[in-house]
């Protein structure tokens, strides 16, 4: 519904507000754009591939750490870590104040990089997103055959030519799985841009709807971004179109540990001890420090914005996980071709924006209401007021429409782990559908639900865009509430609900890394065995 309502907007003809937009800061909004993903594309393949390569192939001091340390910035949204490096590097900040004072100079005698820029935007965001590509690029390479790196290494290829040339071309659908999932969730961000003053699509939404109150073409630019969107998904696809990857033997050794010594362990350590550091040490400490020097933030509000968030994720959790269990177990019953297409269609919400989402949820929404409190004004006299655009429904619905597909791809992959004899076995002994997936998939899934839940838990927490379009009046989550305080330069004073959003996402970013690393050790042999 919200793709199709914001789709509808193109067939609208232009009004003087969009014709504005197009005269003035549309260009601006499409080269923003343009260079952002392409900052974010370079960001991310050089950190994701590279440190999965390491950790994975390469042995040196503090691998075993870094495995799963390399994964937390994930926990750190792009917004916070803003916040957070602007506080320490603006003008004000300690590192200029300090850089002053040593050298004896005053502000505008020396060159400082300016970090509320295109490029400090590109370089927070890929700080964060790059766990996307390193997740599904070490995973790639631990499901390599050790035959095909045993074959290049017998023709003379080092670990670096083994890379290049074997593992990481077997890796690229992984690799760009990863780094498509980086560029949607690049062009989904407002809290980072918003905050650094660029213009993109996202913030142009934001200023056309509540700064020129013009919801159609708020509609129609986000149904530019739209085309951002599907372009990028058709272009992934086509570029393999024709490409297929197998691998040459169903044989699981150990993979071979490439032993690092002298300048080039040095050089993994500080690749590795760097983007963990400057990813998620040096942020999480910053907002620690914060948080400790503004304790008195937390308060009865506080505890309230807290419970609204938690409340809030939870509720939404357990309906994405209710939603994905029951069309993932009804799609194992009925594999047709429709139940498989309307399961798709569900699962696509991630790939959406979640400004476009909210433009999308929020118009028909509203129509509904407005039909209502119109009817029964007509008929009785009285008033419905909001029912579903001004209440939790609305944001709820966004968030399932959003959220979806993180629920219902974990509980897919763990009911293709339950073998469809088990349910066979099941049914002939008297038990029905219900009772199959009650008495024997839940007790398999408990380990891939609890996975999903946590997801979704984090992801609603982290949400920001379709929040503060549709939230109800006097109510206020953790995201919003750090948001507003950043943007009135109250950056110590946003630690504490900025610190707590990070510290709930480290439990399943912790989980992710055991269940990739256990995914290959269940299937390891002893080295020389078949």
């Amino acid at each position: 519904m919200p793709v199709l309502v914001v789709s509808s907007y193109a067939l609208v003809p232009a009004g003087e507000v969009w014709r504005h937009l197009a005269d003035t800061v549309l260009a601006d909004y499409v080269g923003n754009t343009l260079l952002l993903m392409l900052e974010v594309s370079v960001g991310t393949l050089l950190i994701g591939v590279s440190t999965a390569w390491l950790t994975t192939m390469c042995r040196f001091p503090g691998r075993t750490v870094f495995e799963w340390a390399l994964l937390l910035p994930m926990a750190m949204p792009a917004y916070i870590i803003a916040y957070t490096y602007t506080g320490m590097f603006d003008v004000a900040g300690p590192i200029q104040t300090a850089l002053r004072e040593w050298l004896d100079l005053r502000y505008g005698d020396y060159w400082f990089p300016d970090i509320r820029s295109l490029w400090g935007a590109g370089g927070m965001l890929s700080l964060t997103l790059y766990p996307y590509v390193y997740l599904l690029s070490r995973a790639a390479f631990l499901e390599q055959s050790v035959c095909v790196l045993e074959v290049s290494r017998s023709l003379g290829n080092g670990p670096w030519r083994t890379f290049f040339r074997v593992a990481l071309p077997l890796a690229r659908p992984a690799v760009v799985a990863g780094l498509s999932l980086a560029l949607m969730e690049t062009l989904a961000d407002y809290g980072t841009v918003q905050y650094f003053g660029v213009g993109t699509f996202t913030t142009g939404i934001f200023r056309t709807w509540f700064g020129m109150d013009d919801s159609a073409a708020a509609a129609q630019l986000s149904t530019a971004l739209l085309l951002f969107v599907f372009t990028l998904v058709l272009l992934e696809r086509w570029s393999r179109r024709k490409m297929r990857y197998h691998h040459s033997s169903q044989r699981h050794q150990a993979l071979p540990g490439f032993v690092l010594k002298g300048r080039q362990r040095f050089g993994a350590v500080l690749i590795c001890s760097a983007t963990l550091f400057l990813g998620f040490l040096l942020p999480a400490g910053q907002l620690l420090l914060w948080a400790i020097a503004t304790r008195e933030m937390i308060d009865y509000d506080f505890l309230q914005l807290t419970l609204n968030t938690v409340g809030l994720a939870a509720g939404t959790a357990l309906l994405a996980l209710l939603l994905a269990l029951l069309m993932g177990y009804g799609r194992r019953l009925s594999p047709d071709r429709r139940t498989v297409a309307a399961v798709r269609v569900a699962g696509m919400g991630y790939a959406v924006p979640g400004t476009v989402i909210a433009v999308g949820v929020m118009l028909p929404l509203a129509w509904i209401d407005n039909s209502i409190d119109g009817w029964l004004r007509a008929h009785f006299g009285i008033s419905s007021g909001l029912l579903l655009s001004g209440t939790l429904v609305a944001l709820v619905f966004a968030y399932l429409v959003r959220f979806l597909a993180v629920s219902l791809q974990t509980v897919e992959a763990g009911l293709g782990k339950i073998k469809q004899s088990i349910d066979e076995s099941a049914r002939t002994l008297g038990a029905s559908p219900g009772e199959v997936l009650k008495r024997v998939h839940l007790p398999m899934l408990k380990g891939s639900l609890l996975t999903a839940l946590l997801l979704v838990f984090v992801d609603v927490m982290k949400e920001l865009p379709a929040t503060l379009v549709l939230r109800p009046f006097n109510f206020n989550t953790l995201a919003v509430r750090a948001f507003e305080l950043a943007s009135d330069e109250r950056l110590q004073d946003s630690a504490s609900a900025a610190l707590t959003i990070v510290l709930a996402g480290i439990i399943p970013v912790i989980l992710l890394s055991r269940s990739i690393r256990n995914s290959r050790e269940k299937h390891d042999l002893p080295t020389g065995t078949e």
